[in-house]
């Protein structure tokens, strides 16, 4: 039985790192699928149609949040019950109490609580009621995630909107240059190979060997030329 954890982050300021770290802390030899930049549908993410295929009977996924699994509770309740009847476990580290091991718990336990002729009906019927429960509690815990993300936005709005005020600077200043390691290293292969520098190659030539765009190329080598004029 093998373990997997799935991490996903929708836009390129979140960090994937936050949700792989809490996995490993508790399952430290999940195999990990990571996803990036993804659109709100199951079917576009391409690490969890993958993961789907190898996920066997017995595997356990582990998830940071419900939120992770699926964008949406509808989606995310089909997911969790097609996932369960294959015989996955499911575990939602911040919402514990939706996974698959205790809605499995309590399914074994109206079984075992039945003895008599009528069992087979009671049984069906408890399932039933058992079923309509956790699809109650996917849905709060779809709904709480949500609320989350939307009580940071507000905040960091609300945030903003008070530094604005203050007449504080949001934001980079105007003119000011942002290093990244991205740039570093793009600033220190047009210094080696742009004939301008130390290099031999045209400015097009060298766009095309380090593969950045047009724009920042001809920003790096300009901010490269004011600081050699220092």
């Amino acid at each position: 039985m093998s373990i997997y954890g799935y991490a996903r982050i929708s836009t390129n300021r979140q960090s994937i790192e936050r949700q792989i770290r809490n996995i490993r802390s508790v399952y430290p030899k999940a195999i990990i699928y990571q996803e990036v930049f993804t659109g709100t549908k199951t079917t576009g993410r391409k690490k969890w149609m993958q993961l789907l295929k190898v996920v066997k009977p017995g595997d356990t996924i582990v998830f940071d949040s419900v939120s992770r699994m699926s964008r949406n509770a509808e989606e995310g309740i089909q997911t969790y019950f097609e996932l369960y009847e294959k015989g996955v476990n499911l575990v939602f580290l911040k919402e514990g109490y939706i996974n698959t091991d205790v809605y499995n718990t309590a399914i074994q336990q109206s079984i075992s609580e039945t003895g008599n002729e009528i069992a087979d009906i009671y049984i069906e019927a408890t399932n039933k009621v058992i079923k309509l429960l956790a699809i109650q509690q996917i849905k709060k815990a779809f709904e709480q995630a949500q609320k989350e993300v939307d009580d940071l936005h507000q905040r960091t709005k609300e945030g903003m909107e008070t530094a604005r005020l203050q007449g504080k600077q949001i934001g980079q200043t105007p003119g000011a240059k942002l290093t990244t390691k991205k740039s570093i290293r793009a600033k220190e292969e047009i210094q080696k190979f742009s004939k301008d520098f130390q290099g031999t190659l045209k400015d097009v030539d060298v766009i095309r060997m380090i593969g950045i765009s047009r724009n920042s190329y001809y920003k790096y080598k300009r901010e490269l030329l004011e600081e050699s004029e220092l």
